[in-house]
């Protein structure tokens, strides 16, 4: 039947079509309305947090930092995609001590862990006494998220104590592979020492041979952030590369053999004396370290690549830092040494800048400055107030740590901070370095032998491989730091060594 607009009754249904049709887009219009509002009240997902602490990494061991040997195109690219620092401090020149000041915020001669935890040497004097533990008195950053609702988790090397002492006694949720020993057994699966079980890895059985350590304990973090990949988390995984014992994977130590080979210089390692009674490599061309260099950068890559298929890293911050100096100098007479910390002076336990000086980035979304670059000082007591800025966490109470959130300096260029910062290491090492301690203050470092009370000045600004030893030439300026390095340990109350009733100086 044609429509006929004349006739009330189809007018009637044509009008009631048209209304029910009406109705249905008001409907769907309102619903996606609401889905709109609903969606944009949503809370903003909670910043995750990563941090990726790496053993005995120098300075110069990656390429962003200068190295043509090591390749680290998975490092250099979260420092290209955030921001690092050139003059970023390691809080001691040996690892415990640094991880101490990482955990709490804190120097470590405040909470007296001032050695690697079994550091047992003597000479003209004692060593002071220091702590085998992180007391439990003392807060970790762990503990801060954890009370903020976050999942915390540990993988790999700890060092700041035994039972009763381990992660998950000190806020994390999760312990894979902190124990006690600052190294492992083997970098090889089941990760046993052949004549010692106090080096074994623990926690991680399972395993098939050939399995290279830095990748399982990539695998293990990587369950966790799938686990964890709609909760709030702060994982830290703890390296134990680059850390003796010297050893890589097989392909990786044959293509760096090959290269080594290849280079036009530095065919040989060179040696120089640092005093009388260590040498130092300056030339990086070890193979198996540049293979075990390579692992980690490999392992970075994946975690940033697991990051991205989960779809969490536009809320998830990324913190890089090694420990201390690169292992370039030991005692006269021992061998292995890996790497060099060229042009900075010596490396791993010297208070030199080859000891401490440390690579240092950090990468957080919508950050202002992607791929800048930082030369004001800062140090690894600073990353535990960083960490809780960045997740926007409480900050707790004031001066409760000695570190300084580094979010204003990596945001708004602010490269002239003028800042103090101390060092106490009273121990003897088997890098050769005597006890002593360091000041810096802008340009200027001063370094005292606690022996004799000698004091070495340097200006790091004219002179950064610290050749020139201008302590005589600017007296005023050496009493000056001298003065400030006895009234800060006072303070701290740090620990000093003891004269040694029986040396004999032969």
């Amino acid at each position: 039947m044609r429509f006929n607009p004349l006739n009330t009754a189809d007018t009637s249904n044509a009008n009631m079509r048209l209304k029910s049709a009406t109705s249905r887009h008001l409907r769907a219009i309102c619903s996606l309305v609401l889905a709109f509002f609903l969606i944009s009240c949503q809370p903003a997902p909670r910043m995750n947090v990563v941090l990726l602490i790496v053993d005995d990494l120098g300075w110069a061991d990656t390429g962003i930092y200068g190295s043509a040997f090591y390749e680290t195109p998975n490092i250099d690219a979260l420092a290209e995609d955030g921001v690092r620092f050139l003059n970023f401090y390691a809080a001691s020149p040996v690892c415990s001590p640094t991880r101490a000041s990482i955990m709490t915020g804190k120097h470590p001669a405040r909470i007296n862990i001032t050695n690697w935890i079994g550091g047992e040497q003597k000479g003209e004097l004692l060593q002071a006494k220091y702590d085998r533990q992180l007391s439990l008195e003392e807060e970790t950053f762990a503990e801060r998220f954890k009370a903020e609702g976050y999942s915390t988790a540990f993988f790999g090397k700890w060092h700041l104590g035994s039972e009763g002492y381990l992660p998950e006694a000190q806020g994390f949720d999760l312990n894979v592979g902190g124990h006690d020993a600052g190294q492992p057994g083997s970098y090889f699966y089941p990760y046993k020492h052949p004549n010692n079980e106090y080096w074994d890895v623990p926690g991680l059985g399972g395993g098939e041979e050939g399995e290279y350590l830095t990748d399982r304990l990539t695998d293990e973090s990587i369950a966790f952030l799938r686990e964890h990949s709609n909760d709030p988390f702060i994982l830290v995984l703890s390296y134990y590369n680059v850390h003796t014992p010297l050893q890589g994977k097989e392909e990786l130590i044959e293509r760096y053999e090959r290269k080594a080979a290849s280079l036009d210089t530095c065919r040989e390692a060179t040696f120089t004396p640092e005093s009388d009674r260590a040498v130092t490599r300056r030339c990086q061309n070890h193979p198996v370290y540049a293979a075990m260099v390579q692992s980690t950068d490999e392992s970075v890559g994946r975690i940033r690549s697991e990051l991205g298929r989960l779809g969490i890293s536009d809320h998830t911050a990324i913190v890089f830092v090694s420990d201390n100096g690169g292992l370039s100098t030991l005692s006269i007479g021992r061998t292995g040494i890996p790497t060099s910390n060229d042009p900075l002076r010596a490396g791993k336990g010297w208070l030199y800048e080859g000891g401490i000086r440390v690579p240092f980035a950090m990468f957080w979304p919508g950050m202002t400055e992607p791929g800048s670059v930082r030369t004001s000082p800062a140090t690894t007591m600073d990353i535990f107030p960083t960490l809780v800025e960045l997740a926007g966490l409480s900050p707790g109470e004031q001066n409760a740590v000695d570190g300084e959130s580094l979010i204003a300096i990596a945001e708004n260029d602010a490269n002239n901070v003028k800042r103090l910062l101390f060092w106490h290491f009273p121990h003897y090492h088997g890098s050769g370095n005597r006890p002593s301690g360091a000041v810096r203050d802008g340009r200027y470092k001063l370094i005292e032998w606690f022996e004799d009370g000698s004091l070495e000045l340097y200006d790091l600004e004219s002179d950064p491989t610290e050749s020139n030893n201008i302590a005589s030439i600017e007296p005023s300026t050496t009493a000056r730091l001298r003065q400030l390095l006895y009234d800060w340990r006072e303070r701290v109350e740090a620990e000093m060594p003891t004269p040694n009733p029986d040396w004999k100086d032969d």
